[in-house]
C-alpha cells in the first residue's frame, strides 16, 4: 500500500513539474477610452540591457502595419511621436537561451498606458522572438479594434 501511494505521489509530482515546461499564455488589454486608431507615429524605447534587438523586431512589426516608427533610448522629454512603446523581455536557459516572456506597453505622449499585451511561452512551447513580438502586437491591435 505504501509503495503504491509513493508511486502515485511521484507520478503526480512529475506531472506537476512538467506543466511549467508546456505553459503558454497571451493576453492584451486596452485602456477604456484609448484611441489607438489615431496613432500614426511611434517611438520604441530600447531597454538599456537588451542585447537581443527586441526594439528592432517591434519596429519592424509596427512598420509592416503602416506606422512610422523610430527607436532610441528612454528620453526625459516628450517622445517625438503620437505614442511610445516600452517592453520587458525575460529570457531563460534550457539547453539554449529562449524568450520566455514579452510584455509590450503602448503609452500616450504623457506616458499614460493605452494598451498592454503579453506573450509567455515556456520551453516546450517556445516561439521565436519575431513570432512573440507579432503575437503581442497582433493581440493589442485586435483588442483595440473591438
Amino acid at each position: 500500500m505504501t509503495k503504491k501511494l509513493f508511486g502515485t505521489a511521484m507520478a503526480v509530482a512529475a506531472l506537476a513539474c512538467l506543466t511549467g515546461c508546456v505553459s503558454n499564455r497571451e493576453f492584451a488589454n486596452v485602456t477604456p477610452g484609448a484611441n489607438l486608431k489615431s496613432i500614426k507615429t511611434i517611438y520604441v524605447v530600447k531597454q538599456p540591457k537588451d542585447d537581443n534587438g527586441i526594439e528592432l523586431l517591434i519596429k519592424d512589426d509596427l512598420t509592416k502595419r503602416g506606422y512610422t516608427v523610430t527607436t532610441g533610448p528612454e528620453l526625459t522629454t516628450a517622445y517625438p511621436a503620437d505614442a511610445s512603446v516600452t517592453y520587458i523581455d525575460k529570457w531563460m536557459w534550457d539547453i539554449t537561451m529562449y524568450l520566455l516572456d514579452l510584455t509590450i506597453t503602448v503609452k500616450d505622449p504623457t506616458g499614460f498606458p493605452m494598451a498592454t499585451g503579453q506573450s509567455h511561452h515556456a520551453s516546450l512551447t517556445r516561439e521565436s522572438p519575431p513570432t512573440m513580438v507579432h503575437e503581442v502586437v497582433d493581440n493589442i491591435m485586435k483588442q483595440a479594434n473591438q
